[in-house]
């Protein structure tokens, strides 16, 4: 057996630009020889990716699947909305989809299992896409919920395929009511939730302490020589709008105005037959949070033009 030594990943890595565990891994298969590293690298489409992974991405598909009394959501970035468009890339997005629920939430899990159907894993075939299309991509995240009684509703917005969009929502709902009639509502949260970018929490209570402290130094600021116990009856007051804004049973429920979603909950309760509650809630749109570069035109034809 050929010993791996370290000058050798070094010079792999070096000539190549692949990881280190690529590099140890392609010398192993290939008996230590550097050439057949490289080639082996390029067949797996390690090296066409390394070059491009500093690439933003920002685009792609949310894709997501319901089982019952569970759910899985991921979001795999691309670099352009026409990838999102290749059947290609669609059906490996369906496929990371149908076993996140395995990963439990878990991202580096998720990638490090098998790709369905394939002796790949999922992200040695996110690497191979990427030698064939050409742009980075990378499965960003994944969550899953469920219910030990109840249903799990899903919705998406600006579908592109069966299972796959641009904004991606599970809702489970606790009950021991009418499945059917409890799907239907939790169908119509989960296109609340769809349409509510501002939402942070169930309720006040799950709003984050720093969320909350942020808040209070705000209005702190705004009432600034006001006596302390003033201040508090204020923020606390302050809280009630903060909530309809940003807690979801609070909010004006979209579907009917004339309620919150937590009275929309309670009226519901009749037609379901049971208490309903919502035990969890995802909600992915995609890209957010990802800084996408932008570039000065007028400085990219000085560029072009030697200036």
């Amino acid at each position: 057996m050929t010993d791996i030594t370290a000058s050798m990943v070094k010079e792999l890595r070096e000539r190549s630009g692949a990881g280190m565990m690529d590099c140890k891994k392609a010398l192993g298969e290939t008996k230590g020889n550097i050439e057949e590293a490289i080639d082996y690298l390029r067949k797996k489409g390690i090296i066409k990716a390394g070059s491009k992974s500093g690439r933003v991405a920002a685009e792609g598909l949310i894709g997501l699947i319901g089982e019952g009394r569970s759910g899985a959501i991921v979001e795999v970035n691309a670099e352009t909305d026409f990838v999102a468009r290749n059947d290609k890339f669609q059906d490996m997005v369906r496929k990371i989809a149908s076993v996140a629920p395995q990963a439990k939430g878990d991202v580096a899990k998720l990638v490090a299992m098998k790709y369905p159907n394939s002796a790949l894993t999922i992200d040695e075939t996110v690497k191979e896409m990427i030698a064939t299309i050409g742009e980075n991509m990378n499965t960003r995240r994944t969550a899953v919920v469920s219910v030990t009684d109840g249903v799990v509703a899903d919705y998406l917005h600006n579908k592109v395929a069966d299972s796959l969009g641009k904004i991606g929502v599970l809702v489970a709902l606790e009950s021991k009511g009418d499945k059917p009639t409890l799907f239907e509502l939790g169908k119509q949260i989960a296109m609340h939730v769809a349409a509510s970018p501002t939402l942070i929490a169930l309720d006040i209570a799950g709003v984050p302490a720093d969320v909350l402290a942020r808040e209070k130094a705000i209005l702190a600021e705004k009432n600034q020589g006001k006596k302390p116990e003033v201040l508090e009856k204020i923020f606390q007051s302050s809280l009630k709008s903060f909530a309809k804004e940003h807690c979801l049973l609070d909010q004006v429920f979209v579907i009917d105005p004339s309620k919150s979603v937590g009275q929309a909950l309670k009226d519901a309760e009749g037609r379901v037959g049971a208490p309903v509650a919502i035990a969890s809630y995802v909600r992915y749109a995609l890209g957010e949070g990802i800084e996408k570069a932008t570039e000065d035109f007028a400085e990219e034809v000085k560029k072009a033009g030697g200036a």
